[in-house]
């Protein structure tokens, strides 16, 4: 499979389709493995309020902590070139909707933002147990801080890129349309997702901020059209020449 496409102009230019595929075949595969590293060895959390046992925890899962945040930074790197092929694929095909496909890649971006920041507060409470003297404190205020930026705040970013992404693609016609209507329901969940910031931080909670809602809501169902728009986007490689008249005329006609 040829990753390079030959252009019009004779450049030699990366083949988007292929790399948003691979790209959300990356994010697949790295979130299985960070969710691997996280249920098989790290384990659920203490109470917050329970301060020998949450120093206790931090201790003996610092390294597998770390392992997890590695992981989440080559992921939200894929993700990166996800958003970007997928913004490529519907701008290349009508331009006029590039300012609502630059709001779903600019709130992606965002989100990947948050995301990194609540990871190196997580890598923090990590950190402050190697070598040093746990600070139940500390390890209580990171611990509720990356929980809203991996809950809520991560809910809101995510509804917002998957609404419009939604939108730019049953309007397009780049993708099949039964995508669009899946962001539409991921951006639906993700909303529902949202008040979890008020559940509390029990570990034992289903809507507890950061708990089981959140992954079963939004986190799954995110996954699941990154992965689906990948495997179209590998799927069906079209060029310009090969979409429907209308759309082809229309993208011709703008571009010009």
């Amino acid at each position: 499979m040829n990753m390079i496409t030959v252009v019009k102009n004779g450049r030699l230019n990366p083949d988007v389709r292929l790399w948003t595929g691979i790209a959300a075949i990356a994010v697949a595969a790295l979130t299985a493995s960070e969710f691997l590293v996280q249920v098989l060895l790290v384990g659920a959390r203490p109470a917050l309020d329970d301060q020998a046992a949450l120093e206790a925890f931090m201790a003996r899962t610092a390294n597998q902590t770390l392992f997890t945040i590695l992981i989440d930074t080559f992921l939200m790197s894929a993700l990166i070139v996800f958003l970007s092929g997928f913004r490529q694929l519907i701008t290349h095909t009508r331009p006029d909707l590039q300012w609502v496909a630059n709001i779903a890649f600019g709130s992606g971006l965002v989100f990947i933002a948050v995301t990194l920041v609540g990871d190196g507060m997580e890598g923090g409470t990590a950190l402050d147990t190697m070598n040093l003297t746990p600070d139940a404190s500390s390890l209580r205020a990171l611990t509720a801080g990356h929980t809203l930026m991996f809950g809520s705040i991560g809910c809101t970013l995510t509804a917002l890129v998957a609404a419009a992404s939604g939108y730019v693609t049953l309007a397009s016609g780049a993708l099949p349309a039964w995508t669009g209507w899946v962001a539409y329901v991921v951006a639906g969940l993700n909303m529902l997702a949202i008040p979890t910031m008020f559940g509390g931080t029990s570990p034992d909670s289903f809507f507890a901020a950061g708990g089981a809602a959140n992954a079963m809501l939004a986190t799954f169902p995110w996954l699941v059209w990154v992965v689906c728009v990948g495997f179209v986007a590998i799927r069906d490689r079209r060029r310009l020449e090969d979409l429907p008249e209308h759309v082809r005329t229309a993208a011709t006609r703008l571009a010009g």
